[in-house]
């Protein structure tokens, strides 16, 4: 169990990392669904890695990260449906 977490922990790592090296290189934009979805699935899966071996202050920061991704994922979706309307 304990490899299939690390691996977990590994694959959330990337997600973000990617996400973030993305829009520091101006690939993606922060209201990208593309780069929220990266930093949720990554957060999910950071947060499921730091639970387990538990560094709870990182799965804080991590369930804080997640909450704010799909806050923005639904803004986007709000903003296009908006945009969507007024054609």
């Amino acid at each position: 169990m304990e490899i299939i977490v690390n691996v977990i922990g590994w694959v959330g790592s990337f997600c973000v990392l990617t996400a973030y090296g993305l829009l520091s290189i101006h690939r993606l934009s922060s209201r990208s669904v593309i780069y929220q979805t990266l930093n949720v699935a990554g957060s999910i899966f950071l947060v499921i890695n730091t639970f387990f071996f538990h560094a709870y202050p990182s799965t804080f920061v991590n369930i804080v990260w997640l909450i704010i991704a799909i806050f923005a994922l639904i803004n986007i979706r709000k903003t296009n449906d908006n945009d969507s309307r007024k054609k």
